[in-house]
């Protein structure tokens, strides 16, 4: 393995170590991940600035009511209100509920979904500040925990149910930042080919000083025709320098 390849793999290593102990690393812990392949001292700056844009805090917590919006908290305060109304369950009765759905128990599957609403929040407030909304975070964690409840069959032991649910939580909320942050870049790079194809319209147009068509820019450019159909449509039509 390549030493870009195991770096990769030990920022991803720290990074779900991180998530394990409530968004938090001790400066030992990651000079020791990453000691293991020669990375130290002054290198280690940028892995420590990366898990900063992760919302982990080295030796501390981060705050998160700092990174989150005012549209996340106006949300977030108006849902940990309505979740007051569930009813709070003794360990033994989390237990039971958590055999029932484990049997296929409706009702323990029910209550299941009810106990750990209240740790979809807590995860998701761990991943917020990442270009997503709180309450999409919210809502593919709670999508996650409905699935969840449906598949505890496959556990033998109920003290299984707490790792089981939360991993598939927080899988599916790291899924959707990435599907998001992927979403975002094919966007930006749209309207980086609409932007681009303006301006070179825009360049050939006030040289002929006139507005020009869709073949004239292709062959002055090289450029496929379809593409620079599709990037004056993407524009809505606004690309002011083709002919209608």
């Amino acid at each position: 393995m390549n030493k870009e390849m195991e770096f990769a793999r030990k920022l991803e290593a720290v990074r779900k170590l991180a998530k394990t102990q409530g968004n938090m690393l001790s400066k030992e812990q990651v000079e020791e991940a990453f000691g293991e392949i020669d990375i130290t001292g002054p290198q280690l700056e940028p892995v420590f600035a990366y898990l900063k844009t992760k919302n982990i805090g080295i030796g501390e917590p981060v705050n998160i009511e700092e990174v989150l919006t005012q549209e996340d908290k106006d949300y977030l305060a108006e849902y940990v209100e309505s979740l007051k109304e569930l009813p709070v369950l003794s360990d033994g009765e989390k237990r039971a509920y958590a055999m029932s759905a484990m049997a296929g128990d409706s009702v323990g599957k029910l209550n299941m979904i009810n106990l750990f609403l209240p740790q979809v929040v807590d995860i998701a407030k761990l991943y917020s500040g990442q270009g997503v909304l709180l309450e999409d975070l919210i809502g593919e964690g709670n999508v996650a925990l409905a699935t969840g409840v449906e598949m505890l069959g496959c556990l033998e032991d109920p003290e299984e149910v707490d790792g089981m649910l939360g991993k598939m939580i927080m899988d599916a909320m790291e899924d959707y930042i990435v599907e998001n942050t992927e979403a975002k870049k094919a966007d930006m790079q749209v309207v980086d080919k609409v932007n681009q194809i303006s301006d070179q319209a825009k360049e050939l147009a006030e040289s002929l000083q006139r507005k020009i068509a869709v073949e004239e820019l292709a062959q002055e450019t090289g450029m496929d025709e379809e593409e620079i159909r599709e990037a004056i449509k993407f524009s809505g039509n606004k690309i002011e320098y083709f002919e209608q």
